[in-house]
């Protein structure tokens, strides 16, 4: 998986959930999901999603810093790995097509796709996002500098794992269930209409897009400066192999419904260490 969270549209989500709760659990060589896990590092990035939970009080107007240790125990018991792991083993075991699986456990588990996974899976669980921000924007101005042409292979690396389209939409409908969430236990009590809530949230639709462009450019400008053009161009090469494109479509959806179904968890626990507000 590649350092940044990537984004997936809420139909691709609903797609997958309903197809797995439609058919009967096959019999899943669950050793091999397993493997696959560990070797494209989506393990680590599932569990890096704990580390995003700070973001939900900002949602309605708080800061995680307000719940105190109540916070950090209640993030420690919803965002449990195990159960997050289990999470995704279940839909994968379900829509992971072997020879998908085959073709990103390959690159993967080249020399290459190691040395990748290994830079990924630390910048994934690097919990300073300013010293890690900041040292991106750094590199990206020392590039545009020199006219390098990297710049444009870590964007096609961006743009090999997920449209923006797809992002934003993505983006919005966490925002959506976590708001609803907190709003039916009584968190919050939201003055529009779930339609209403939508529409607020596309018309920031242009300023969430440039900060992710800005965002995306940074973050793999850090994760992968350790390794030469000729790295990033191949591993810009097997992004966009439509087998791989494939394989970061299932996993941004996995990735995002379970984070949707975590934040609606965390807006349900967060009734009980708060007293509700208007929003």
């Amino acid at each position: 998986m590649t350092a940044l969270i990537r984004y997936c549209a809420p139909l691709m989500l609903s797609a997958i959930m309903i197809f797995t709760a439609a058919l009967p659990i096959r019999a899943a060589d669950l050793d091999r999901l397993e493997a696959f896990l560990e070797v494209t590092g989506f393990d680590v990035a599932l569990e890096s999603i704990k580390l995003t939970a700070e973001t939900a009080p900002n949602m309605i107007g708080l800061e995680a810093d307000d719940f105190g240790s109540e916070w950090t125990r209640l993030v420690e018991d919803v965002f449990d790995v195990e159960q997050m792991h289990g999470m995704a083993l279940e839909i994968l075991s379900q829509t992971l097509e072997d020879d998908l699986l085959n073709h990103a456990v390959d690159f993967y588990a080249s020399d290459l796709g190691q040395r990748l996974v290994v830079a990924e899976n630390a910048s994934h669980m690097a919990e300073d996002d300013a010293l890690k921000t900041e040292a991106g924007e750094a590199i990206v101005a020392g590039l545009v500098r020199l006219g390098s042409p990297r710049l444009e292979e870590l964007k096609r690396l961006n743009s090999a794992t997920g449209s923006e389209d797809a992002s934003i939409r993505a983006i919005q409908e966490v925002q959506v269930r976590f708001l609803m969430a907190a709003a039916s236990a009584g968190v919050i009590e939201l003055q529009m209409e779930e339609a209403d809530l939508r529409e607020s949230l596309k018309a920031q639709e242009g300023e969430m897009r440039r900060n992710m462009q800005i965002s995306a450019l940074s973050g793999s400008a850090y994760t992968y400066q350790s390794f030469s053009d000729e790295d990033i161009t191949a591993y810009a090469d097997a992004l966009e192999h439509p087998k791989m494109k494939k394989v970061y479509e299932l996993m941004n959806a996995v990735q995002f419904e379970i984070m949707a179904n975590r934040y609606e968890a965390v807006a349900q626990r967060m009734s009980r260490l708060r007293p509700s507000r208007d929003l």
